[in-house]
């Protein structure tokens, strides 16, 4: 008699991202290694693609910021860092709330794309699941951005 076990299968150990993607000066260069962390990613995501969903991440973000950033240089502030806000863990509450919506503008991009194929009973639990995911972190990258800006994180709409 024979038997068959099955393992789960062992997650691709991640690849190092290479070199920090540079930014405008005055938002914080993108530490692709750390943004892979902070996303829980393991190598299924290649490089390329993180860091392409990096950049693009980034540039939604700053411009979202644009008018916010114009008026603090207009203030004398060089970079994200130099605005005055609390510190913690050796960082400017900014560039905390600025990577995060970076990271979770970049999650949620690669989640839409990473989608399964698969039809079954299962597949549409998990994409549901999926959709319920990437909603939270666009939820989570417009809060930090309201946080920064200093406006409210809720907008009311009359429908």
């Amino acid at each position: 008699m024979s038997s068959f076990i099955a393992a789960a299968p062992v997650p691709t150990p991640a690849q190092p991202g290479g070199q920090p993607i540079g930014n405008d000066g005055f938002f914080p260069d993108i530490d692709v290694d750390q943004a892979r962390a902070a996303m829980r990613l393991d190598g299924t995501v290649t490089p390329e693609r993180l860091r392409a969903a990096l950049v693009d991440a980034a540039l939604s973000v700053n411009d979202e910021l644009a008018a916010w950033r114009a008026r603090q240089l207009a203030a004398g502030f060089a970079e994200l860092g130099a605005v005055p806000a609390q510190w913690i863990d050796g960082q400017s509450r900014h560039v905390h709330r600025y990577l995060r919506a970076v990271h979770c503008t970049a999650a949620a991009w690669l989640i839409e794309r990473y989608r399964s194929f698969d039809a079954t009973a299962a597949g549409d639990r998990k994409a549901e699941a999926e959709n319920t995911s990437v909603d939270d972190l666009r939820r989570d990258a417009r809060w930090a951005i309201s946080d920064i800006a200093g406006a409210p994180r809720t907008t009311v709409e009359l429908i």
